[in-house]
């Protein structure tokens, strides 16, 4: 029978805007609400490059497969 484990973890996601004389940048911040830490990022590229080695690292630290999710 194959065994079934669970991983989760949640971030506060922060989107802000900041204006120059000729368009708009977005930022992105994502807050852990159990550590406290924040991480920012420069592109939404950035963010998901940043959730697609996260969710790996924990899945290897849970003792399972480091495959990307599809």
């Amino acid at each position: 029978m194959r065994k079934t484990s669970h991983i989760y973890f949640s971030f506060l996601l922060r989107l802000y805007g900041r204006r120059d004389d000729r368009c708009w940048t977005w930022r992105v911040s994502l807050e852990d609400p159990l550590s406290g830490q924040t991480y920012h990022f420069a592109s939404l590229e950035a963010l998901f490059a940043f959730l697609t080695e996260e969710m790996a690292r924990r899945a290897v630290q849970q003792g399972g497969s480091s495959a990307q999710p599809k």
